[in-house]
């Protein structure tokens, strides 16, 4: 079993510098066309508008015109050439955005200035969303400054508190996204307090679970531990000084949590407390979804769209074979 930081990675070989290489990767491919939904205000329509000018996407606007043409005087930004798509309010934006995709005009959604239940809401439509087989989650790719590799966070926005059956999907759709970015056998450490299996602790239980799942198959593509405590999923030394043994222990890819309040915490206090980078995609609906907040970083927002083209080409690739 090799070690994930000796892997190849879109980020390099050895060490994480950042989102660069990142986007120099996105960078590589033609622009695909997102729709946008609802992007009525300075910061959802810049973050368009500014990934547009970087080449990564070719942006529809889907939203009130009147709302659209307001927030980009404000923003001081030229809509030239961009093409529109009127909306009464945020819902029936969101809904005309899937309707694009369905339609084959898009191949990515991204959140505008509405609510993501509003958005994700149209996505899982029993008859005009973009549901498949799995379920809805959501991944954080953050550049941690102290860690040496990119670091995934899965689920922090979109299942609240998630089942043994929603966190198989939760893991899965990591794996995949992983393997997108070249990190060929990820390594998955499902979080919980404590590294031992507490039957008072619904966590440890699901994370036994889940390893097992993997073993017999439920799972593929990486390499599950757990529980694993934080300390002992990210420090070579605490899982050493615990006396663990483990191919994930110290070095893992991916982070799974317990629950939507953990990893919602976990990211933001890297974000801050770390000053990291953490770009947002919904996986396991048709086509990825750019989830960013206002409160994101300009370097977050593009790598979130930067994830997106990647995915939508490695759609491709698996719908041409």
């Amino acid at each position: 079993m090799g070690e994930s930081g000796q892997q190849h990675t879109v980020f390099g070989d050895n060490t994480f510098d950042g989102y660069g290489q990142l986007m120099e990767a996105a960078g590589r491919r033609e622009p695909i066309t997102v729709a946008v939904a609802h992007p009525c205000d300075a910061a959802a329509l810049t973050s368009a508008v500014d990934a547009a000018k970087a080449g990564l996407i070719m942006p529809i606007l889907v939203g009130p015109q009147a709302k659209i043409r307001a927030a980009a005087e404000a923003a001081g930004l030229d809509l030239a050439g961009y093409r529109i798509v009127d909306a009464e309010h945020s819902n029936d934006a969101a809904a005309k955005a899937v309707a694009l995709v369905r339609a084959g005009e898009a191949e990515a959604l991204m959140k505008g200035s509405l609510h993501s239940d509003e958005l994700l809401a149209e996505v899982v439509h029993a008859t005009t969303g973009l549901r498949t087989g799995r379920r809805i989650t959501h991944c954080f790719i953050m550049d941690v400054p102290t860690y040496p590799k990119p670091l995934i966070i899965t689920d922090g926005a979109v299942n609240v508190a998630p089942d043994l059956k929603v966190k198989r999907d939760i893991v899965q759709n990591a794996i995949d996204l992983a393997h997108v970015l070249r990190i060929e056998l990820p390594l998955v450490a499902i979080l919980a307090a404590v590294e031992t299996v507490n039957p008072d602790m619904q966590a440890t239980l699901d994370a036994a679970a889940l390893c097992k799942m993997a073993d017999r198959g439920q799972i593929t593509g990486g390499i599950l531990d757990g529980p694993l405590a934080f300390d002992n999923a990210i420090s070579m030394e605490a899982a050493r000084t615990k006396g663990i043994r483990s191919p994930v222990a110290g070095q893992a890819d991916i982070l799974v949590v317990p629950d939507l309040e953990a990893g919602n915490i976990l990211a933001k206090q890297l974000t801050f407390l770390t000053r990291a980078d953490a770009a947002g995609i919904v996986l396991g609906a048709r086509v990825p979804i750019i989830l960013t907040s206002r409160a994101d970083s300009v370097r977050s927002r593009m790598a979130s769209c930067a994830v997106a083209v990647l995915l939508a080409y490695a759609r491709r690739e698996a719908q041409a074979a």
